[in-house]
C-alpha cells in the first residue's frame, strides 16, 4: 500500500495510514528522496499516528529518511508517535533521539517553519 505524500509548499507530509510492510517502506523512502529532489523540498513531515506498533525496520527505516533527507538539504519530522508506541519502542531499546519528533502534524509544520527561519540568511 503505497503512503500518500503531500506538497504544501516546501514541505512534504507523509501521512502512514495503516502498518506498512517492508516493501511498503522501502518505497516510501524511495518515493520521499525522489520528491524531495523534484520539489526542492525543506521539509518532510511523517505522520504515523495511525501506527499502533512500530517494528524495529520501521524504526530504523523513518531514521534513515531523516538522515537522507538531510544530506539532501530536507529537514524531517516525526509526528503522532501514539504513547503505547513510545514506551514500547524505549522498552526494546529502538533510539529517535537523532530524529526530529513532534507531537502531531501542527506542532511538526510549526517546528519545520522554525528551521526555515533560522536558515534565513540576515540582514544586518
Amino acid at each position: 500500500m503505497a503512503v500518500p505524500i503531500l506538497k504544501q509548499g516546501e514541505v512534504l507530509i507523509a501521512s502512514i495510514q495503516a502498518a506498512l510492510t517492508d516493501t511498503d517502506v522501502i518505497r516510501l523512502q524511495e518515493d520521499i528522496m525522489e520528491q524531495v529532489g523534484r520539489f526542492r523540498s525543506r521539509g518532510i513531515v511523517v505522520d504515523v499516528t495511525a501506527l499502533d506498533v512500530m517494528d524495529s525496520f520501521v524504526s530504523r527505516s523513518l531514521r534513515s529518511i531523516a538522515h537522507m533527507a538531510r544530506l539532501r538539504g530536507a529537514e524531517t519530522v516525526l509526528v503522532g508517535i501514539q504513547p503505547e508506541v513510545a514506551f514500547a519502542m524505549v522498552q526494546l531499546g529502538m533510539s529517535m533521539e537523532d530524529v526530529n519528533t513532534a507531537l502531531d502534524l501542527e506542532e511538526g509544520m510549526a517546528f519545520l517553519q522554525e528551521r526555515a527561519k533560522e536558515r534565513e540568511p540576515r540582514e544586518g
